[in-house]
C-alpha cells in the first residue's frame, strides 16, 4: 500500500510546495511528472532566457532550487527522497527522478526544520537595515552550502567589496547595452495577475515595457545597483567546485538550503547575478574569491525592513503533465 502522501493527490502537494522555490526572472522553468510514488523534474525550455542565460545555466539553477523545495517538504511529511540526477542520458531535459518513501524517524529533520521558511522567504529588492549580519550566522550559511556540495564565499569589506559592486555596475552597462536582453527582460514584465515573471502594475505594464525595449538604461542601473551591492551587510559569493549540468543543479539545491536557513535567522535575500551572468566578467568575479572553483550567483543578504509580497506563481496543475509518467 502506497503512503498518503506517496499517493497523486501527496505528490500534487509535493509539487505545490516545490515551485514556491525562486527563478531568475521569476520564469518557473519546471515541469513535473507524477508516477507511482515518483516526482520527475523536467526543464522547460520554453520558459528559457536565451539571451540573459544561453546555456541555461541559471534555468538548471532554478530547477535545483525546486528540487530542494520539494525534499524539504518531503522532509516536513516523513519521507524521504531518493534523487537520481540526469537518470537518461538521452533526454537532458529530464534533470532528476525522485523516488518518494516513508523515512525512519530521526531522518530529514534538518531540511524538516526549513520547511515553514517556504512561504517566508522573499526576494527583497529593497535596501536592507544597517545591521551587520554576525559572523556566527555567516558560518551557519556557509555550513548551509556545503552540506550540498556547494560553497559560499562571503566577500570582506574592504577593496574586494568594491570591485564586486564595480563588476555589477559593469555587467548593467553591458547587459543593457544588447537590445536583445532589453527585449526579453521586457517581455517577462507582466501584471501580478499572470502568475509568472517581474510583476509590474497592469496600467503601467506596456508604458514600462517600452520603455526598458527602447533605451539603454545601464548607467543608471548599474550606479544604483553598485551603491545597493556596496551597502548590502553580507555579500557572497555561491559557488561549484565544478561547472556541469550536475553543478547548476547542485547550487540550486544549496541555494535554497542557504536562502532558507537565512529566513530562519532572519534574514532575505537576492541576487546581483550581472558579472555572473555576463562570460567576459566571470572569470573576474573568480579571481575576487580566489577559487578555482566556478562562480554561480552573487547574493545580497541582510535584514528587511517591512514586508513585500511573495512573487506569484502559477497554478500547480500549469506545471504538472497530464498522465502518469
Amino acid at each position: 500500500m502506497s503512503s498518503p502522501m506517496s499517493d497523486r493527490e501527496g505528490l500534487e502537494w509535493l509539487v505545490s510546495k516545490a515551485v514556491l522555490a525562486p527563478s531568475s526572472h521569476n520564469t518557473q522553468p519546471w515541469r513535473f511528472r507524477l508516477g507511482e510514488g515518483r516526482i520527475e523534474l523536467w526543464a522547460d525550455r520554453l520558459r528559457a532566457l536565451p539571451a540573459n542565460d544561453p546555456e541555461d545555466r541559471e534555468l538548471t539553477i532554478s530547477c535545483g532550487c525546486a528540487l530542494s523545495s520539494l525534499r524539504v517538504a518531503a522532509a516536513h511529511r516523513g519521507l524521504a527522497t531518493q534523487v537520481r540526477v540526469l537518470p537518461d542520458p538521452a533526454d537532458p531535459d529530464l534533470l532528476a527522478s525522485i523516488q518518494i518513501e516513508p523515512a525512519p524517524v530521526t531522518a530529514g529533520h534538518h531540511e524538516a526544520a526549513l520547511f515553514p521558511f517556504l512561504e517566508r522567504r522573499r526576494t527583497w529588492r529593497k535596501r536592507f537595515a544597517p545591521e551587520p549580519v554576525p559572523q556566527s550566522v555567516v558560518e551557519t550559511l556557509r555550513a548551509a552550502a556545503a552540506e550540498e556540495g556547494a560553497w559560499l564565499y562571503p566577500l570582506p569589506r574592504d577593496g574586494v567589496r568594491r570591485a564586486a559592486a564595480a563588476l555589477v555596475a559593469e555587467g548593467d552597462l553591458l547587459q543593457w547595452a544588447n537590445p536583445s536582453w532589453r527585449r526579453e527582460l521586457a517581455a517577462w514584465m507582466h501584471p501580478r495577475r499572470r502568475g509568472d515573471g517581474l510583476a509590474v502594475p497592469g496600467l503601467v505594464g506596456p508604458v514600462a515595457q517600452w520603455v526598458v525595449r527602447t533605451f539603454d538604461m545601464g548607467g543608471g542601473v548599474g550606479a544604483r545597483d553598485e551603491e545597493v551591492a556596496k551597502e548590502s551587510p553580507l555579500l557572497a559569493v555561491l559557488g561549484t567546485d565544478r561547472d556541469a549540468v550536475p553543478d547548476w543543479l547542485a547550487a540550486g539545491q544549496a541555494l535554497v538550503r542557504v536562502l532558507l536557513t537565512a529566513c530562519r535567522e532572519g534574514l532575505q535575500a537576492s541576487h546581483l547575478n550581472q558579472p555572473i551572468q555576463v562570460p567576459s566578467l566571470r572569470p573576474k568575479v573568480q579571481e575576487l574569491v580566489g577559487s578555482e572553483g566556478f562562480p554561480q550567483l552573487l547574493l545580497r543578504l541582510g535584514y528587511a525592513v517591512g514586508e513585500v509580497p511573495p512573487s506569484r506563481r502559477r497554478p500547480v496543475a500549469d506545471v504538472i503533465e497530464p498522465g502518469d509518467s
